[in-house]
């Protein structure tokens, strides 16, 4: 039964009930340590244990092949616009796709550190809705990586297959998709994500990159965002962000017991995740009040921005939201409207609560 308000926030976002249960129950002791995991020392051998087994169950929920390195970092996605070129870039050329206001960012910060082109970019005059098509895309064959978010929070725009690589070293901003389905590891140079969607608090950042790509930063790089530091030191060059690795590490534990019908872990959670926007995206699309601008081969299963045709209807549509224990569903400040962040830990009920609403909104509007 449902005891708290279904909290539609697009970061830092909801967590799965039995993650927080278990955290207060080890918030004092941890496994009988005498303990809070925040005051362990981070060389210790209690949270040794903790950071390894993260990263194990990480490994083994996305198939992280054996030559990529796993890294625990600080500064969010937005250090790593800066941490990606500093390391992998050699201070010479680098390709990126803009599809929404993340990328657009992306691109931005490069800019500092290396030679930057857009590959392809989508004419943002009347907002980003759509991916452009691959023919478009025109990379420069000896960039040193082609980059893309996977999934833009704010625009709602989802890459849902790894895109072209073009003969270049694929890097993914995955910070708003990783652990909603199941993704070719494999097929990207480095991935890297914030913590704040599907992993876990603010203030950890999870770099996936592949072996030989690390060990190439540039001279500027500050040695405690260096690729090759961080892995040299099992991501403890400096004192890392415990307690969010720990209930990071509780998050993949939970997504390892996730079930859908037969299907387990990632696959049970992409199922999942396909069932609730299907549910509310149906509910947009069949609305006269209601409408997503995004095409619908691109639209995101983790963010769902929608607008209601009468403007003047905002401030009561989300005040009615709030009283029914439908929080935080206004949109970005920079697009305006509602969004719907539904994450691996919004469950289904929690989408038909809001489509509920909504339809009885429209029925009294």
């Amino acid at each position: 039964m449902q005891t708290r308000p279904y909290n539609f926030s697009a970061g830092p976002a909801a967590m799965p009930d039995d993650v927080l249960r278990q955290a207060a129950a080890e918030m004092l002791d941890w496994h009988g340590s005498g303990m809070s995991v925040m005051e362990m020392s981070h060389r210790g051998v209690h949270f040794g244990r903790i950071i390894e087994q993260a990263e194990t169950d990480l490994r083994e929920l996305l198939g992280v092949p054996a030559d990529y390195h796993v890294l625990f970092m600080q500064g969010g996605a937005l250090a790593e616009n800066a941490i990606v070129p500093l390391n992998l870039s050699r201070a010479a050329k680098a390709d990126y796709v803009v599809t929404g206001a993340w990328s657009q960012k992306s691109q931005l910060e490069a800019r500092k550190y290396c030679d930057v082109h857009l590959a392809a970019q989508v004419d943002a005059s009347h907002g980003y809705d759509r991916i452009p098509p691959l023919h478009t895309w025109q990379p420069r064959p000896d960039a040193q990586y082609l980059h893309y978010c996977a999934n833009e929070t704010i625009d709602g725009v989802e890459f849902h297959d790894v895109p072209g690589r073009f003969g270049l070293p694929l890097v993914a901003d995955m910070s708003s998709t990783i652990l909603s389905r199941p993704v070719d590891v494999a097929a990207h140079t480095c991935i890297y994500a914030g913590a704040q969607k599907n992993i876990g608090p603010a203030g950890l950042t999870l770099v996936i990159v592949h072996r030989d790509a690390v060990g190439h930063a540039i001279p500027a790089c500050p040695s405690a965002f260096d690729y090759a530091v961080a892995a040299r030191n099992g991501s403890m060059y400096n004192t890392p962000p415990t307690y969010a690795i720990y209930i990071a590490g509780l998050v993949f534990q939970w997504l390892k017991r996730q079930t859908e019908g037969s299907l387990q872990g990632i696959a049970a959670i992409a199922e999942r995740n396909r069932k609730k926007a299907e549910l509310l995206y149906r509910c947009i699309d069949a609305s006269a009040l209601y409408y997503n601008r995004v095409a619908k081969p691109d639209r995101s299963r983790m963010n769902v921005p929608f607008f209601l045709r009468d403007e003047t209807l905002n401030e009561a549509f989300l005040q009615g939201a709030q009283s029914r224990g439908l929080l935080q569903l206004k949109g970005h400040k920079s697009v305006g409207g509602m969004r719907a962040s539904i994450y691996n830990a919004m469950p289904l009920a929690g989408v038909q609560a809001l489509v509920d609403y909504m339809q009885a909104f429209e029925r009294d509007h």
